[in-house]
């Protein structure tokens, strides 16, 4: 499989990118002095594309590639690949589910503990050498409290379970009740919201759950209540989020996503109950590496005419 050419788009992993060109020819688009002659060139050499959560495929790139067979993606959202064009294309497609589950869930509850608890200005106090002056300030405790989570798929529910280790209730919202799920369902973003002190994001990105974190939503979740988001950046109306922190209508708010990463408002700097993080829900070296041989898996069972290990098309 030496000869199949395979484009990524963006630097990704360097060990996914070692396994890649040990394989097959492998083609770094972001290397290209000029995008559109470097496609040109190697176009009907392409059979297959590698991207990622943040650089996907858009239908002008698929439509570039005349020989495009697969999109692999680096992984769980799909939401940057043009889907319709790959159905019309016949060009199939794949993620890494599964695998970085944990590390999410994980990330999640990392985010409610540290907004609660403010360990990020807590560090930063001692830091700063202001202990000697007097204690912190009090903070909230996460034990016991109400969780609402929208999506309750894969991650969503090892979120739950991680949160009921710490006492909490449960309840969640998604496009249907879950079967066999003993959480309390609500069918309607804002009566979650108003029924729960944490409300964590946890579906994908579809035109139906964008923005739905909205202000009805926030306001719902009220002073008191915190935000975290590991979904993706667009589930949330950002300006309204930044407007709820700024004007104390949201008690504070744990975000890994943005949308328009790699920007942050930088309103946000300044608020010791928000945590930010660079989107590094999945980054361990553990996930990652399994995620490349995921990735690796499913270019190398196309090309040897077998089933894909986890197709999406």
């Amino acid at each position: 499989m030496e000869q199949m050419g395979i484009l990524m788009t963006y630097p990704m992993y360097s060990y996914l990118e070692e396994e890649l060109n040990k394989r097959f020819k492998l083609l770094k688009l972001w290397e290209a002095s000029s995008k559109p002659n470097f496609l040109n060139k190697n176009s009907q050499l392409i059979r297959a594309l590698v991207v990622n959560a943040s650089f996907g495929a858009d239908s002008e790139l698929i439509e570039s590639l005349p020989n495009l067979e697969i999109i692999s993606s680096y992984s769980v959202g799909v939401d940057k690949i043009h889907l319709e064009k790959c159905k019309l294309r016949g060009v199939r497609v794949t993620n890494t589910p599964h695998v970085l589950t944990d590390d999410v869930a994980d990330i999640a509850i990392g985010l409610i503990l540290a907004t609660l608890r403010k360990i990020c200005a807590a560090d930063e106090f001692v830091r700063k050498k202001l202990w000697k002056n007097g204690d912190f300030q009090l903070t909230s405790k996460f034990s016991g409290k109400s969780v609402g989570i929208i999506g309750l798929g894969r991650i969503g529910s090892a979120i739950a379970t991680r949160a009921e280790a710490f006492d909490c209730s449960i309840s969640y919202h998604s496009r249907s009740q879950k079967p066999n799920v003993n959480y309390k369902y609500y069918s309607n973003v804002i009566d979650l919201a108003a029924n729960c002190q944490i409300l964590v994001v946890s579906c994908s990105l579809t035109e139906e759950t964008r923005h739905i974190i909205s202000r009805p939503v926030i306001d719902a979740l009220g002073p008191e209540g915190v935000l975290i988001n590991i979904g993706r950046g667009a589930h949330v109306d950002e300006p309204e989020l930044v407007s709820a922190l700024l004007e104390g209508r949201l008690g504070g708010a744990g975000l890994d996503v943005f949308e328009n990463e790699p920007e942050v408002p930088e309103q946000l700097f300044k608020l010791d109950h928000v945590v930010v993080l660079s989107h590094v829900g999945s980054d361990t070296v553990e996930t990652c590496k399994a995620m490349a041989d995921l990735v690796i898996a499913n270019l190398e069972a196309h090309f040897l005419g077998k089933p894909l290990l986890t197709p999406v098309l």
